[in-house]
């Protein structure tokens, strides 16, 4: 049995563009009736936005204060590896320089003593 009703198709338009109406409506009263709870979720939102970016800069203050305290450390340790290689060269130059004069606080006392036999052998011949 074919349809009764003769659907014309300035009919079958009339009723798209009704329905299309509809659901415009009825999509316009949904977003009416849920503004507040998505302004409650953007607010929400923003406030977790804004959390994560105050946690992103504790982050990166920490970081930047570990890398300074790393870096003073460093620096620290640097410096008093220079104090001790200083230390060690004005030690074995002072150990050097004790033992050039004690060589030749010896050279000398065996000068003396070698002057001393001479002149005692000298005046014994005399």
């Amino acid at each position: 049995m074919k349809n009764a009703r003769d659907n014309q198709l300035s009919d079958r338009r009339t009723a798209s563009a009704d329905a299309k109406s509809a659901l415009l409506k009825a999509y316009r009263a949904a977003q009416v009736t849920a503004a507040p709870a998505r302004a409650e979720r953007q607010a929400e939102r923003a406030l977790i936005a804004a959390a994560r970016e105050e946690r992103r800069i504790e982050r990166e203050r920490v970081k930047t204060e570990e890398q300074a305290r790393i870096a003073a450390e460093k620096a620290t340790l640097q410096a008093e590896a220079q104090a001790a290689a200083l230390a060690e060269t004005h030690a074995r130059e002072s150990a050097e320089k004790a033992r050039v004069a004690r060589v030749i606080e010896d050279e000398a006392a065996r000068k003396a003593a070698r002057d001393l036999r001479y002149a005692n052998r000298k005046a014994r011949r005399a």
